[in-house]
């Protein structure tokens, strides 16, 4: 606690019990406990406003987010689709174009042909015997 070892806190004490003296010591003494627990409810009271306050900064930022989000949802709902006769006209034509510029594809056939069988695998005896011509060579 700020730093303050046990032989200072003997000087302080003997400082404190030679200036106050040893009637008035234990009164002196609970006016100080008194004060400094109002000063750690008083530090605490402000660390809480603080939080609160920064809670409540986080709160306005997130509702800020939402709401421009739910104007863009709003804003994006309120598209019409293309109502005018003359754009549907206008649209129909473009796709009626894109159709009769395609040119067809010409498929040709492909042969189907028999699979070539396999080679019959070698016996295990060809294979002992082809293994020992290995060896040996």
């Amino acid at each position: 606690m700020f730093g303050i070892g046990w032989s200072e806190f003997v000087v302080i004490g003997v400082v404190a019990l030679i200036a106050i003296g040893p009637k008035e010591l234990p009164g002196v003494l609970r006016m100080v406990g008194q004060s400094l627990g109002k000063i750690r409810r008083m530090a605490n009271e402000f660390q809480g406003q603080f939080q609160e306050a920064m809670r409540e900064a986080e709160m306005a930022d997130v509702r800020k987010e939402l709401d421009d989000l739910s104007k863009s949802a709003t804003d994006i709902g309120t598209i019409a689709p293309v109502s005018d006769a003359s754009a549907n006209r206008e649209i129909d034509s473009v796709v009626n174009e894109d159709t009769a510029e395609a040119t067809p594809v010409e498929v040709t056939p492909v042969e189907v042909t028999e699979p070539t069988p396999l080679p019959a695998p070698p016996s295990p005896v060809e294979t002992t015997a082809a293994e020992a011509e290995k060896k040996a060579g």
